[in-house]
């Protein structure tokens, strides 16, 4: 229940976000599509653990914010990279052992390493992945972000 109750208060925030109008009718017209998509959701068992994560929501978003200073650095040590006037790409496939204990974090931790600059998971496997790499200096970044998202499924 309680999960379906979160699920219900994350689609009408989103419906709040994306709408803009905030009328007495429209309101209830938003409450009402929100109640029947929850409702179907219930009813086709879609509303467990895996598509309504309550248990990562508070260290999800700090991850989040860690997430997006390291893309901004990778973004930048690519660019240094490849602007050189002689670049020196080393590109290399590295086995990459994971912690994760569910399938979400090692989905989060796969996507995670896809979203940064010069680093792509191009296989998940249960206990690694395999990542592409530009230059073996991106290679130390990595192990720090399965920590993270480790820390993070297991909040």
């Amino acid at each position: 229940m309680a999960k379906a109750i979160a699920l219900g208060v994350a689609l009408f925030v989103f419906w709040l976000a994306l709408s803009g109008h905030y009328t007495p009718f429209l309101l209830a017209m938003g409450l009402l599509s929100t109640l029947l998509c929850v409702f179907i959701a219930a009813r086709m068992g879609l509303i467990d653990s895996e598509s309504v994560p309550t248990q990562l929501s508070g260290h999800l978003l700090v991850y989040w914010a860690w997430l997006a200073v390291e893309i901004v650095k990778s973004n930048w040590a690519v660019g240094r990279l490849i602007l050189t006037p002689s670049p020196s790409l080393r590109q290399q496939f590295v086995l990459v052992p994971t912690t994760q204990s569910t399938e979400m974090g090692r989905v989060i931790f796969a996507n995670s390493i896809t979203l940064t600059p010069g680093t792509v998971t191009v296989e998940t496997a249960e206990h690694a992945l395999l990542v592409h790499t530009l230059h073996p200096s991106f290679i130390p970044s990595i192990a720090p972000m399965g920590e993270r998202v480790s820390a993070v499924e297991g909040a």
